[in-house]
């Protein structure tokens, strides 16, 4: 009985003492961490869902009854915290993590060993696109990471590429700027040479700003769907083909001369321009001084005229005295 009873003090206190020493944890700085209990998280007490918070506003409307989770308890850093033994704690890191753009965390050898993701363009163009992608575990949604899916990152990369490449094969330049002035049809018409932007690693190259911003704003629903945040996506660099470079570099080379070109004679033609207003405005105003007077004398002698039959006639014949005072030599008509 004795040995029993030591038995089962001892199963006691080794109960105890696990008890105490195992269930004792802290939470870093850097880390948030779940509860489950029974294999079950624990939610939060309102028993709310994704879908209530703000994290959710970027789902689609048919999205939204896919991607619905539970919203758990998330353990905020700190400590030490105390479980039960039947109890888990989940402990994910929500640092910002920077990773390659073709990494494929499944089979890291793909993609040139995960350093360049291959794309076909709009024209049939098998295009290399380098860059880097910046993630961080969403607070809001540590259920979906945790629970919902197996391999969230995976799932994250996998959907980062698909929208990728389905917009490099869609993507067209913006419309390029018309010539002010010309019209065609009701129309402006487009400035010579500019068929040459219609290739379309040119349009890729020249609106990375652009494509990386459509990016952003395809992956703002990654954290209601896969509990992972994507703070930035940065595509550096997009590199045709070996065997397309030279023509490629030509046809640049050619599209920057003819461009060169425009430009000089747009800009002659607009000196041009306004050499000749400037022409016209100084002629025009020559022309007002000249006429003007003559409109003053006009307006002087119809005034003199309406004071009185006399006073005309007097005028002129001071006005003949004073032309006779100038002249040297006067030619007078002779009668017959």
């Amino acid at each position: 009985m004795q040995i029993i009873a030591g038995v089962c003090l001892g199963l006691v206190a080794w109960f105890l003492l696990r008890i105490l020493l195992m269930g004792v944890y802290t939470v870093d700085q850097n880390e948030r961490a779940v509860k489950t209990r029974f294999g079950r998280a624990v939610r939060v007490p309102s028993g709310k869902t994704t879908l209530e918070d703000p994290v959710a506003e970027m789902l689609r409307p048919e999205e939204r009854e896919r991607y619905t989770y539970p919203q758990v308890r998330v353990i905020p850093p700190g400590g030490p915290y105390f479980k039960m033994p039947w109890e888990r704690i989940y402990k994910v890191s929500i640092a910002t993590m920077t990773v390659n753009m073709a990494l494929d965390p499944e089979n890291p050898t793909v993609n040139e060993n995960g350093t360049r993701l291959e794309a076909v363009t709009k024209d049939q163009l098998n295009t290399g696109l380098t860059g880097q992608i910046r993630y961080r575990v969403s607070e809001a949604n540590l259920y979906a990471f945790l629970f919902g899916i197996k391999r969230p990152f995976v799932h994250v990369v996998a959907y980062f590429v698909s929208v990728l490449r389905q917009r490099i094969a869609s993507f067209e330049a913006k419309a390029v700027p018309l010539a002010p002035g010309v019209e065609v049809a009701g129309a402006q018409a487009p400035l010579a040479g500019s068929e040459m932007t219609g290739i379309s690693i040119n349009d890729l190259r020249k609106n990375l700003r652009d494509l990386n911003e459509y990016m952003d704003n395809e992956c703002r629903s990654a954290p209601a769907r896969y509990g992972v945040i994507l703070d930035a996506s940065l595509i550096t660099g997009i590199d045709p083909p070996p065997e397309v470079e030279s023509a490629l570099a030509a046809i640049n080379t050619a599209h920057n001369q003819v461009s060169s070109d425009i430009s000089l004679a747009q800009a002659a033609a607009d000196q041009r321009v306004v050499q000749s207003r400037r022409a016209v405005e100084i002629e025009t105003l020559r022309a007002q001084a000249e006429v003007e007077p003559v409109k003053s004398l006009a307006a002087e002698l119809g005034a003199l005229y309406r004071t009185g039959p006399g006073v005309l006639a007097s005028y002129l014949r001071n006005v003949r005295l004073a032309l006779y005072d100038k002249a040297q030599q006067i030619y007078l008509e002779a009668g017959k």
